[in-house]
């Protein structure tokens, strides 16, 4: 781009639109729709009381014939401990010094916190497709952990998924091909009577050979909401939505089929939302995080905050001319019912 003249740049101002546009941050479907309806951690770890077998005393009978006196005991706890996340934003004094003049255009420190969520969030939408290893297994636990058959994790809820069957998801791989027979088959296996998946999260690129399956009157895309409808209400009935806005899907089953960037490379996975959980718990000696991001636009983080987001205020060092301060998350994201998942791994092609 050739520059102007000095007689322009020497008579006219400079112009700083108040927007930051954002090029580098991408979607993050499924982590917005769980954090959106996050659920509260209580005590030092979260139990969950499961079934794993049958009542096995059970008999018909005539006149005088004795019962068993058998005492059954199937049932057992899954456990789950919190786990944290933090981002830091830094800030030097005497950059907000000279940001806080008459001439400012955006607010420096806001725009900092703001930005540092984004891409705090974005992080956590790569975590939400993990398996809760990273880092020492500090991470939160992720769908390539509660979607399993052992093979990622070979323990859930501190229980052997082994000794425990009824913890599987049901994994099954595809064999490079997405066919809708392939689909029904998964679906089938994760249902039982009304316990059906609500949510199908996978790729972009895997979302485009689903729309291949489907008749051209089929292939109707819907606004799905942010968060899960009001039950009884349909999943478009506004009630979820953050905003007024929402993702673009196509139905499979009267569910949604949602494309996530985050989401892991040729996998479709079947979820059921009833059964999946974010348990927040807000660190100690810490703030809400409340502010909104309306300096930024471009990316689907307009509204970073909700239950288990909080922030540490700013902290002044004693060596330097700055301020420092942390964004934290913590809690743990939770499945009571991994065998109501399923996943079609693998897929390439139609």
């Amino acid at each position: 781009m050739s520059a102007l003249g000095n007689r322009v740049t020497t008579t006219t101002q400079d112009k700083l639109l108040p927007k930051v546009v954002d090029t580098i941050l991408n979607s993050n479907v499924g982590l917005t729709r769980v954090l959106s309806k996050a659920q509260k951690f209580s005590g030092e770890r979260m139990k969950f009381p499961v079934k794993y077998a049958k009542n096995a005393t059970g008999t018909s009978f005539a006149g005088f014939d004795t019962f068993s006196t058998s005492a059954t005991d199937n049932r057992v706890n899954l456990e789950f401990v919190p786990k944290f996340y933090q981002m830091t934003v830094a800030l030097p004094l005497d950059e907000l010094s000279a940001n806080a003049t008459d001439e400012k255009v955006i607010d420096l420190a806001k725009l900092e916190m703001a930005s540092t969520s984004h891409d705090m969030a974005d992080d956590l939408g790569t975590l939400f497709y993990g398996t809760g290893t990273g880092n020492g297994s500090k991470d939160f636990l992720g769908l390539e952990a509660i979607v399993d058959d052992g093979t990622n994790a070979a323990t859930y809820g501190s229980l052997a998924r082994a000794t425990y069957t009824t913890l599987n998801s049901t994994v099954t791989a595809s064999s490079g091909t997405l066919s809708l027979s392939k689909m029904s088959t998964l679906y089938n296996a994760a249902s039982s009577g009304t316990q059906t998946p609500t949510v199908g999260l996978t790729t972009e690129t895997i979302f485009a050979l689903y729309e291949q399956l489907l008749q051209p009157q089929e292939r109707i895309a819907k606004t799905v909401s942010v968060m899960k409808g009001d039950p009884g209400r349909g999943l478009n009935s506004g009630s979820g939505n953050i905003g007024g806005t929402g993702f673009t899907g196509l139905f499979y089953k009267g569910f949604p089929i949602l494309a996530d960037e985050k989401c892991t490379s040729g996998v479709l996975y079947f979820v059921n939302e009833d059964y999946l959980d974010f348990y927040a718990l807000p660190m100690a000696m810490t703030e809400s995080v409340k502010y909104r991001s309306q300096d930024i636009e471009g990316n689907d983080y307009s509204d970073v905050k909700g239950l288990g987001f909080s922030w540490s205020g700013w902290i002044k060092p004693t060596n330097s001319a700055s301020i420092i301060g942390h964004i934290y998350l913590g809690g743990e994201l939770i499945s009571q019912n991994p065998k109501r998942h399923a996943k079609l791994t693998g897929i390439t092609s139609v």
